[in-house]
């Protein structure tokens, strides 16, 4: 499967939030997105990743990005995920049913372990995917290289 396109329009999605509240990629037209997907929650590199984009929130949000994790953990595991990390600001979205149906509209669906793989996508305000990185499942994303292309 191959990761989505520059310039293709973002797949659109309603997830559930670590809070259960309903999070829609179109709220966040006229901001830029990026959706930080990761295969699991409870794993030492995605508890990096997120501890991070936590971190680095309100560096993000200066620059007029919204920054969302995603996995395809169910949303009770990412509500007891986020208070272990004691996340406040970041919304992580659960892509658990149909498992996966985000990762798959993006390109990161990895069929033969029923995850994601790790990426970061930006979209722009006008909806379009305009920088990716994809990375190793153990590889910890650089979110000086994301700050970078925003």
């Amino acid at each position: 499967m191959a990761l989505i396109n520059l310039g293709a329009d973002a797949p659109s999605f309603t997830l559930k939030n670590q809070n259960n509240k309903d999070i829609k990629l179109e709220d966040f037209r006229g901001k830029k997105v990026l959706l930080s997907f990761h295969p699991l929650a409870f794993t030492g590199v995605c508890i990096d990743q997120m501890r991070q984009l936590e971190r680095r929130y309100q560096e993000f949000e200066e620059k007029g990005v919204v920054p969302l994790g995603i996995s395809v953990d169910p949303t009770p595991a990412k509500s007891v995920w986020a208070k272990s990390l004691m996340l406040e600001k970041l919304d992580i979205l659960s892509d658990f049913h149909p498992l996966g149906e985000v990762a798959r509209a993006y390109g990161l669906f990895l069929s033969d372990k029923g995850i994601s793989g790790r990426a970061n996508v930006l979209i722009d305000e006008t909806g379009k995917v305009y920088w990716t990185k994809q990375y190793d499942i153990p590889e910890l994303p650089d979110f000086d290289e994301v700050l970078d292309q925003v």
